[in-house]
């Protein structure tokens, strides 16, 4: 069963279906339950039209719901509407999805969960993580949002803040994550960046450009991770690196600084430097602050403590990272790499143990797992 397939149709069948009248709740189940029988069909009987025979069984799905709840007349009325046999449209409505999933009716915090979920095929895990909350309490914002806008017509489109943090957040699950969405999340960008001009879009579609173009040097030949000052920048896209410099130059000659564009910024200084040992760690410090004052956030925070460590020294970084909540998912593993660069290599093997118990995914946790078996070798030698 091909999933990456199966993910890249499921939002132009969901707009297919409210287009045709289904409030967003009940589509969204049809379609996941189409998703399921595709699941269990396709393997020996796979569709010529793979998109028309999703939106016909999601279709037949939500009226199946629908006649267990609404009048003889409106269960006929949608009946008379269902798609004709034949190849589906070729519209893409998935960035229509995402303004219409932030709803002016939700939080952002709750939009940007369930179009994560509906509409960027992530699972409540992965959206957890990314918010830094239980999975339990991802799910319960999840099944508020759906209840919040079960009934309502969706056509009522929510701001550009939520789509860009929704947009974001896709990247940067297909970026590190188990689900590859950073090429769909990049497409998506460019669509709003040539339909809005916003400096904010600007500054996203370049942090995403900057960030992509190191991808394939992200992974060594069997897998494992390579760190950022040990990637072989020849493998890095310098088309991409241009295109995301004159980007967000552009942006910020706007005067109007939001946060992608300050990390945009930083993710620009990275790109610059022709070697790891020539990077900027000042000048990304000053950027770092810039961001914090934006965002307050924990995660810019821990980032933070380490470009002070490389710029000021270990001991320095690590006098910010006490300000850090260590709780913080990779607080651990920041602390080892400064305790490393600080030459207490006894504690540092710990932490490196510590943090790969703590990974989010397989990848990190084997990267973690060697560093300490590395400095464990070293001080027994």
């Amino acid at each position: 069963m091909n999933e990456v397939l199966l993910r890249s149709l499921t939002p132009g069948v969901l707009g297919i279906l409210v287009r045709r009248g289904a409030d967003f709740a009940a589509a969204e189940d049809a379609v996941q339950d189409a998703l399921v029988e595709a699941v269990r069909v396709w393997p020996d009987d796979p569709p010529r039209d793979p998109k028309g025979w999703l939106v016909t069984v999601a279709w037949r799905r939500f009226l199946d719901a629908t006649r267990a709840e609404t009048a003889r007349r409106r269960r006929e009325d949608l009946v008379d509407e269902e798609p004709a046999p034949g190849p589906a449209s070729a519209t893409d409505d998935t960035l229509q999805l995402y303004f219409l999933c932030a709803h002016p009716s939700l939080t952002p915090s709750s939009a940007v969960a369930l179009t994560l979920r509906a509409v960027g095929g992530l699972t409540t895990r992965q959206i957890a993580q990314a918010y830094l909350v239980p999975e339990a309490t991802m799910a319960q914002r999840i099944s508020r949002a759906k209840r919040t806008v079960s009934g309502v017509r969706f056509d009522r489109p929510g701001d550009v803040a939520t789509v860009l943090r929704v947009l974001y957040l896709v990247f940067n699950e297909g970026y590190s994550g188990d689900v590859d969405l950073a090429a769909e999340a990049i497409r998506l960008t460019r669509q709003l960046a040539a339909a809005i001009d916003h400096p904010e879009v600007a500054g996203l579609l370049a942090l995403m450009l900057l960030h992509h173009a190191r991808r394939a040097a992200r992974t060594a030949p069997d897998g494992s991770l390579v760190p950022l000052a040990e990637q072989d920048r020849g493998r890095w896209d310098t088309t991409l690196i241009a295109e995301g410099v004159t980007i967000l130059q552009l942006a910020l000659a706007r005067d109007q600084l939001g946060e992608f564009q300050a990390q945009a910024a930083i993710a620009a200084l990275h790109a610059d430097a022709p070697t790891a040992e020539e990077t900027d760690w000042v000048q990304i410090v000053e950027w770092y602050d810039e961001l914090a004052g934006l965002t307050d956030s924990p995660v810019v925070r821990l980032n933070r403590a380490v470009a002070v460590g490389e710029a000021d020294g270990p001991r320095a970084g690590l006098a910010a990272l006490a300000a850090v909540d260590d709780s913080l998912p990779r607080h651990t593993a920041v602390a080892a790499y400064l305790h490393e660069r600080d030459g207490d290599l006894t504690t540092a093997a710990r932490l490196y143990a510590e943090a790969a118990h703590k990974a989010p995914n397989l990848a990190e946790r084997d990267h973690l797992t060697r560093q300490a078996a590395r400095l464990n070798t070293l001080r027994s030698a």
